[in-house]
């Protein structure tokens, strides 16, 4: 069953973290660091000592180390911004999918420091890196081909490129010149 057709559980919410923790055998303090707070307050929310979060962007970031849907907390607020489609997210995640991962095994093969990054590009928070060098050690951890990798560069050096005002159909010459010579450089071949 897809994740967007799993039936909402009327559990509290505190109680849904606590067991997905155990379950996952994932310590407090790698969750705290995954959804960015602290952790006194992973322990304050498992514990009921405060309320749980109704934070839109804690929820979220939850709810995508769970792998679940932020709306499965009754503590979520639906966002008014609609939330945009993303090709190379949607790409990000059927590759973790196809390697058998779960968002926390995903996330477990990078430094502590870069997990929350990661969970807010799984969220769709935050665009997927440009930077070729983070890009290579996403492809490293879901096992991309060399050509897989420079085809997710280029997309979202093309996205960059547009959103920065760079018209690709007028400029096609001298874009693909561009992509021919960083392919060149990369050595990543047809």
């Amino acid at each position: 069953m897809s994740m967007k057709n799993k039936p909402i559980v009327n559990e509290k919410s505190s109680q849904k973290v606590a067991k997905f923790l155990e379950k996952n055998n994932l310590h407090k303090k790698d969750f705290a660091q995954m959804i960015g707070v602290t952790l006194s307050y992973v322990y304050n929310l498992i514990d009921e000592t405060i309320p749980f979060s109704s934070r839109a962007t804690t929820l979220e970031r939850i709810a995508t180390v769970m792998d679940i849907r932020p709306e499965e907390f009754i503590e979520y607020q639906i966002p008014q911004d609609p939330v945009l489609y993303d090709d190379n997210l949607e790409f990000l995640k059927d590759a973790i999918k196809h390697n058998n991962l779960t968002t926390v095994e995903f996330l477990k093969k990078f430094e502590r420091k870069k997990r929350l990054h990661l969970v807010d590009i799984l969220r769709g928070a935050k665009p997927l890196y440009i930077d070729f060098n983070e890009l290579k050690t996403i492809s490293d951890a879901l096992n991309l081909s060399d050509e897989e990798l420079y085809e997710l560069w280029q997309r979202r050096m093309s996205e960059f490129l547009g959103d920065g005002g760079f018209n690709l159909e007028k400029n096609r010459e001298l874009a693909q010149a561009m992509f021919d010579g960083a392919k060149k450089y990369l050595k990543t071949g047809n």
